[in-house]
């Protein structure tokens, strides 16, 4: 254990904590067992070292990964019951979701041990998701995304910006003075700005590699796939990037597939939580909740413009930053008169030459515009839109 102590004092040593991210403050930090999930690359691991360094005793608090070559001789429980007789109480554990039966033996080490509280993270959500259903009732499971806009602002150039509502957005109380032009940084951050590795080199390599890992591996280990049925999630993929936003035609993709076309929607769901795709459903009301997909999205528009190469869609662009930055705190669904809706208000997003047709008909309509560094009447600026968290 010893070996595991001294790796996680020096990662916890070299953290970084001039930057955090908005998690950070969303977590309920004392509660006994928390769960901290998301895509690959967003950022979970630097997270947890940074409220460590901030908050912790270092001697009674340990970060392990499983990836280490502690786990292939011993289980965690018995790690945590070890780490608990040493006088331990925080205990973190990261990429969880590679050890087996993780969600079992967390159980154990929650009822065992009342006085240890244990923090893990997952990249593979499917697998997260699957074993939270052991730990119902036990576990607080945090979703994680990429920057916004206002993150980007400050990690990438020192530009500290407040968060501002919804509401606050629509009634034009957005003023950042320090940002008097606006569009070429968010230019900047529609093409490399969601990822917090972007400030490394080699940015497009590295985001190819999570695309691989994810659908290579994370997605056929929970599926239980075989490589063959694998490489289909990358054609899928491919279609997406080139189509979306499109109104997916089951038939017509498992056509192009050579697949059935009943295992598209269970695909294109794999992907939506693993973060490779957004799907944009309609409202039904009632118990039901949201319907049937009406559009499907690659998830952010770093993998549109990682993806589709020299296919890029302006419009796709727009709707799929949109969409990314208001789920945070929103539900989308389809809208019967524009793009989106969000409760009762209508939105339509495109360029600076977009008109009102389409919303003069919505009761609480506004258009969202590319291109624009201010916002008049009901018309509202794209990128104040990445100012919301």
């Amino acid at each position: 254990m010893h070996a595991l102590f001294e790796y996680a004092n020096k990662l916890i040593s070299d953290t970084e904590t001039g930057f955090i991210r908005y998690a950070y403050h969303q977590i309920n930090w004392k509660n006994r067992l928390i769960g901290l999930i998301g895509p690959r690359g967003v950022g979970k691991t630097t997270l947890v070292l940074q409220y460590i360094k901030n908050n912790l005793d270092i001697r009674q608090t340990l970060y392990v990964t499983v990836e280490d070559f502690y786990f292939a001789k011993n289980r965690l429980t018995d790690l945590a019951d070890t780490f608990v007789k040493s006088g331990g109480t925080y205990l973190f554990i990261d990429e969880i979701h590679k050890y087996p039966d993780w969600s079992k033996e967390l159980k154990l080490i929650y009822d065992y041990h009342k006085d240890l509280n244990v923090v893990f993270t997952g990249s593979s959500v499917l697998d997260i998701k699957k074993g939270s259903s052991d730990l119902s009732r036990r576990a607080l499971v945090y979703t994680m995304q990429g920057l916004s806009f206002r993150e980007y602002l400050a990690l990438f150039h020192q530009i500290k910006v407040p968060k501002f509502s919804l509401e606050d957005i629509l009634n034009l109380k957005v003023d950042v003075p320090q940002i008097p032009h606006p569009l070429p940084l968010f230019s900047d951050y529609l093409k490399k700005g969601y990822y917090p590795f972007s400030l490394e080199d080699d940015f497009d390599l590295r985001l190819q590699q999570v695309v691989n890992q994810t659908l290579e591996t994370d997605i056929p280990v929970y599926a239980e796939m075989n490589v063959a049925t694998g490489r289909k999630l990358k054609q899928l993929l491919a279609i997406v990037a080139e189509s979306a936003p499109f109104k997916p035609n089951m038939s017509k993709i498992a056509d192009m597939l050579n697949i059935s076309r009943n295992n598209i929607a269970d695909y294109l769901l794999y992907m939506e939580e693993a973060g490779m795709v957004a799907q944009l459903r309609a409202e039904t009301g009632g118990v039901r909740g949201l319907g049937k997909v009406n559009k499907v999205y690659l998830d952010n528009t770093n993998l549109v413009y990682n993806l589709a190469k020299e296919n890029q869609n302006k419009g796709n662009v727009r709707e799929t930053f949109f969409l990314n930055q208001l789920r945070v705190s929103h539900q989308l669904t389809t809208s019967n008169v524009a793009d989106f809706k969000i409760n009762t208000i209508d939105f339509e997003v495109g360029g600076k030459n977009k008109g009102l047709k389409q919303i003069k008909t919505a009761a609480n309509g506004f258009v969202v515009k590319d291109d624009i560094e201010k916002g008049y009447l009901n018309t509202i600026p794209l990128w104040h839109f990445g100012l919301m968290y």
